[in-house]
């Protein structure tokens, strides 16, 4: 038997929400199976099981929150167990868990009569918000709680689509009494991305360089490769980056890894975060797993697989904890330059700028050449710029021969 706890999803959380229960206690689990979804700062996360066996009793209920490491479900032995059907008829006794009768102090929510102040909010929409009202629908849950607690339903954007949940209502909930009790407006997001760069700045030292990279070659491959694929399966010069970055950590893997607890845990694998702005505002990074043995084919659906998943607030908890090292571009904004900050307990993070012509000396004389300014920003505990230098030429070098990535 084995607890099934609240993960960390990063050096920036302390806490999450149980959002649903998406296996229903008594049925059998098998590694890699999801099996909840929990809100972080950073929007809903599926959690993941890593073991086989029997999903026996969920430990605490949706909606409530619980710091890291808090024992969430309880699973029992392996998938062997599955056959010992005696296991089912002790859990009947179960029922004794009905002792959280923590939730009995939400029978009292019939005090809820109280949230028909709530009822004004429909009558509102006719006026001002009818459209938004329309395609936006809360949940009863959602709903009840926002009355309690008296959250304005129309300032909620929610994070998975939509339809505001109970995780939305709950976390404005959180944002409205950090407000009261620190002074500070910032939202859970803003938060939890302030806390991780503070901690990186207080605590990494970073030194940067910078390179222009000569894209044309890999413009010139990226035309003719897309010359006979439909729109939706063309690439994109993001998985030739991914790809060259990935190529060349695997002769510099001291860019590649984690730094904790005084010590640098170099990765074999190459989790490459790629960093992807919210709807909602900020941004998150979870990785391409292994992105070092994918051809450029999968690591193009992966990429767009992730990107799409991000964006209707679909992603996993250990996309979240797994990546390496960090890819961030802003291509498509018209910045020519960025530097990165680390995201601990990383040690690197890659920033591209947006492709553009520039007037470049040839042999053959002045030529228009697609251009980019690449950087790097480091830990200093773990490389230096010498070796930053040379890491930086090597994925120049990829660039140049994209044919072979």
């Amino acid at each position: 038997m084995s607890q099934f706890l609240m993960p960390s999803l990063g050096a920036d959380m302390e806490a999450g929400i149980l959002v649903e229960q998406l296996i229903p206690a008594g049925e059998k689990v098998h590694r890699g199976d999801i099996i909840a979804v929990v809100e972080t700062q950073k929007g809903a996360i599926e959690i993941e099981v890593f073991e086989d066996g029997t999903l026996s009793e969920w430990l605490i209920e949706t909606g409530t929150k619980v710091p890291v490491g808090t024992p969430m479900a309880v699973i029992n032995g392996s998938a062997k167990m599955l056959s010992d059907v005696p296991d089912p008829t002790p859990e009947v006794p179960q029922p004794t868990d009905p002792v959280p009768p923590p939730l009995t102090p939400e029978v009292p929510q019939p005090a809820e009569p109280l949230p028909i102040p709530a009822i004004p909010e429909e009558p509102a929409p006719t006026p001002d918000l009818p459209e938004l009202e329309q395609r936006r629908k809360v949940s009863p849950a959602a709903r009840r709680k926002a009355a309690q607690a008296g959250i304005d339903l129309s300032t909620i954007q929610p994070v998975g689509g939509h339809i505001v949940t109970l995780a939305d209502v709950v976390v404005q909930t959180d944002v409205k009494q950090s407000e009261a009790s620190s002074g500070s407006n910032l939202s859970p997001m803003r938060a939890a991305i302030s806390a991780a760069m503070s901690r990186s700045k207080r605590e990494i030292p970073h030194y940067y360089l910078a390179q222009t990279l000569d894209l044309q070659a890999a413009q010139d491959f990226l035309t003719a490769l897309n010359a006979e694929r439909p729109p939706q399966d063309r690439f994109l010069i993001v998985a030739l980056f991914a790809k060259a970055i990935a190529r060349a950590l695997k002769k510099y893997p001291e860019f590649n890894g984690h730094f904790e607890d005084g010590k640098f845990v170099t990765s074999e694998a190459v989790h490459l975060g790629l960093a992807i702005n919210l709807r909602g505002g900020g941004l998150v990074a979870p990785a391409i797993f292994d992105a070092e043995t994918r051809d450029l084919d999968d690591l193009m659906a992966s990429i767009r697989d992730l990107i799409q998943r991000v964006k209707s607030g679909s992603f996993r908890a250990r996309e979240m904890s797994a990546p390496t090292i960090t890819l961030t571009s802003l291509g498509d904004r018209g910045v020519d330059t960025l530097f990165g900050v680390i995201f601990p307990p990383q040690v690197a993070i890659i920033g591209i700028g947006t492709p553009a012509p520039r007037a470049v000396c040839t042999a053959r004389g002045i030529e228009p050449r697609l251009s980019a300014t690449i950087t790097l920003a480091a830990d200093h505990r773990t490389s230096d710029g010498h070796r930053g230098a040379l890491f930086l030429n090597k994925i120049n070098a990829s660039l140049q021969e994209p044919e072979t990535l």
